[in-house]
């Protein structure tokens, strides 16, 4: 979701969170048309992979909610499904940093080396990089645009594949009115990726869209597109932000929406599966939220308040 006017995460988390775990020691980007150094030296030998895996996760920038544990388990997500490219959402300094220090970054080069917003959209590839680029929308009250990662995944030059993230603008409703919620820009912005990315014949497309289509209208796929989820889960709701299922926010207003999504467009790979990660609580932690008249509410503490996604996908 995410809004850069209510940046700065839950108001109500407090600091004083019970952590009954031990205390862990964590071991906007300026964005150019061409390509961006990448901000780790990891070495490739161009082998070619067969199946794939795409990470797509918005990681919260609630650095009042247990931010280290919270990355931690993010990155114990990432170890143990070892994704060839990871696509992050709301990514802060302190997160970066702190993604930065442990053991699985090593295995990646990053998309930014520098940073100078509050919160920023970052790609990683295990996967041969043949460039990092991105692209401002034409109009974004919140800084959004979207972030480009060609990669080599077949061995050659002539078998790129092109996987984009963005974070599309949100809706920030707030006083007087309670009606601020961006439906124009979001969906010419992503009228724009999808023109941007749609001559490439292999196209990833992942992130929080922030999509609804009560609000939106059906999203606006090019021919020959697929939405993921709906293609291979027809029968699942696939909310991705839910504030029944996700226990960590519990006293917000009612949300249910599939914000999150993977839109592709390929000639070279089969799609295989999607599934969401992160729905677990981390065990032994907890957090004190502050609600409506003063109250506190001790609740369990996910990974993020919204579910990650992971595609998978198989050369042909």
């Amino acid at each position: 979701m995410g809004c850069l006017f209510c940046y700065g995460g839950d108001a109500s988390a407090k600091k004083s969170a019970k952590d009954k775990r031990k205390t862990i020691t964590s071991s906007s980007s300026s964005c150019k048309h061409a390509a961006i150094a990448s901000c780790n030296s990891a070495s490739y030998e161009v082998v070619p992979k067969k199946d794939l895996k795409i990470l797509s996760y918005n990681v919260w920038f609630a650095e009042s909610v247990e931010l280290r544990i919270r990355m931690r388990a993010i990155g114990d997500i990432i170890q143990l499904h070892s994704p060839d490219v990871i696509c992050l959402q709301e990514v802060t300094p302190d997160i970066y940093a702190i993604f930065q220090r442990s053991n699985w970054w090593k295995s990646y080069t990053c998309s930014l080396s520098s940073h100078t917003r509050p919160y920023f959209c970052m790609q990683l590839s295990k996967l041969p990089v043949k460039s990092f680029g991105c692209e401002p929308f034409s109009y974004s009250a919140m800084g959004r645009e979207l972030c480009i990662a060609e990669v080599l995944a077949r061995g050659g030059d002539t078998s790129s594949l092109v996987v984009a993230t963005t974070h599309l603008e949100s809706p920030c409703p707030g006083p007087p009115k309670w009606d601020q919620m961006y439906s124009k820009e979001r969906v010419k912005q992503a009228n724009e990726a999808v023109d941007l990315l749609k001559k490439n014949p292999n196209v990833i497309f992942c992130g929080d869209m922030n999509w609804d289509e009560k609000l939106d209208g059906e999203f606006p796929l090019a021919d020959g597109w697929i939405d993921a989820w709906t293609e291979l889960n027809p029968k699942e709701v696939g909310w991705t932000y839910d504030t029944k299922a996700n226990p960590m926010l519990f006293g917000n207003r009612k949300l249910q929406k599939r914000l999150d999504r993977f839109l592709i467009s390929l000639s070279d790979y089969k799609v295989e599966c999607i599934e969401m990660v992160g729905t677990e609580a981390i065990p032994q932690v907890t957090y004190m939220k502050e609600i409506k008249g003063g109250k506190e509410l001790e609740l369990p503490v996910l990974p993020s308040d919204h579910f990650g996604l992971l595609l998978s996908v198989t050369a042909l």
